[in-house]
Order: structure tokens, then C-alpha cells, then sequence
């Protein structure tokens, strides 16, 4: 490989926190956006896939934002994207 890291295509679904509302939700998902961005992912296509019931409760929530990110990266970009999602409040699920 000579030190070139290999692109792939990565799809990432979160579940956000229900109670946010549309410009607080915009922001988290424009900070996870411009971190792929920043890391060198290209094509990042993001979309919002609605507020959904949840089969069990997490984090004292019933219900919870769907968003699904689709982009082209190298595998560095998802750890660094993961690691940032699970300590954020905002986020219930990876």
C-alpha cells in the first residue's frame, strides 16, 4: 500500500435525543459533518430519517431522532467519528 490509506464508502446511523429542537439538532449534525470533513472524508451525504419509537427505552427516552450519514473515508475517520459520538450527551446510540 506504501503508506496510502485505502478510501471506502461508510454509512454511520445515529439516534439523537428527541428533545432537541430543529436549530440545537442542525448544529450537532453540522459538528459531525465538518468533522468528516476535516478528517479528509468526501461525498458526506446526511439525512435526517425522522423522530422514531424506540422498542425500549434508552437513556430515559421512548422516542429518538433516525440520522443517517453516508460518505467515503478511510477507516482513521471512523474511529475518531465513533469516539466523539459516544461521549456526546446529545447522542443515545451509535
Amino acid at each position: 500500500m506504501n503508506g496510502i490509506k485505502e478510501i471506502n464508502s461508510y454509512e454511520t446511523i445515529c439516534i439523537i435525543k428527541p428533545d432537541l429542537n430543529e436549530d440545537n439538532l442542525a448544529k450537532v449534525i453540522e459538528n459531525y459533518q465538518l468533522m468528516l470533513a476535516n478528517q479528509g472524508a468526501k461525498n458526506i451525504i446526511t439525512q435526517n430519517r425522522g423522530r422514531r419509537h424506540l422498542k425500549y427505552m434508552m437513556k430515559k427516552f421512548k422516542d429518538g431522532i433516525y440520522i443517517q450519514m453516508n460518505y467515503e473515508a478511510n477507516g482513521e475517520v471512523i474511529s475518531t467519528l465513533e469516539k466523539n459520538m459516544k461521549i456526546d450527551e446529545q447522542i443515545l446510540r451509535l
